[in-house]
């Protein structure tokens, strides 16, 4: 369970920043799912799917927090299925660079520089999902930000309660980039839980990738 959101009386989260209510405004609020929720809608397709980002973190350490969204994992091959199984309650939107569009009959191409798509009922209510579009290699998982490292899913993923989540060292490279101030706290509330191999592999990954970054002294 996450830390409930307050939500004002314009319907927008009260704890967001300018920029984050501006974008909403623009494109609309959020309600993620949280983890059984997805579950009840992607599990149902036959196709690997996981959780990561914050929820993956919050899954692995017990610790809640806020979450303005939930980010699901497919790989980009099974987006496809992912259409035709959620067409009866979904609308499946590019996200990318470019902004928002919609993936439906007039538009089934994906754009080749968007890596994620976004659920909604419809025009008039929330986003409920981030879907990120993972490459694979042969059905293989593939780092995203390091295409050199290649793993079977089972290697990078671990599950709860019927969930599959994104290993959290591996979370944390992937935030790594950003540092937000959830991001942050997310490495805060995780280091403790880590063994050594995991404190080993991140710190690895943040020397080649980020050298500079602060978190590399602490792991």
């Amino acid at each position: 369970m996450s830390i409930p959101v307050e939500y004002g009386d314009d319907g927008y989260p009260r704890d967001l920043t300018p920029e984050q209510r501006a974008f909403q405004r623009l494109y609309g609020p959020w309600d993620a799912f949280d983890p059984q929720q997805a579950r009840e809608v992607f599990e149902p397709f036959g196709i690997p799917w996981w959780v990561a980002g914050g929820w993956s973190i919050q899954a692995f350490t017990g610790v809640a927090r806020k979450h303005e969204d939930i980010d699901v994992a497919i790989f980009r091959r099974d987006l496809p299925a992912l259409r035709v199984g959620v067409a009866s309650g979904f609308h499946v939107w590019a996200a990318g660079p470019q902004g928002l569009c919609p993936l439906d009959d007039r538009q089934m191409t994906m754009p080749e520089q968007a890596d994620q798509v976004w659920l909604r009922a419809h025009a008039l209510a929330p986003w409920r999902a981030d879907v990120l579009l993972n490459p694979d290699q042969d059905g293989r998982w593939v780092f995203r930000r390091d295409r050199a490292h290649v793993a079977d899913l089972a290697d990078v993923t671990w599950t709860q309660d019927g969930v599959r989540y994104l290993n959290p060292e591996v979370t944390l490279a992937f935030k790594a980039k950003h540092t937000r101030p959830k991001d942050d706290e997310d490495f805060a509330a995780t280091l403790p839980f880590l063994d050594s191999t995991q404190r080993a592999w991140l710190g690895d990954f943040l020397a080649r990738t980020y050298p500079d970054h602060a978190w590399g002294s602490q792991v």
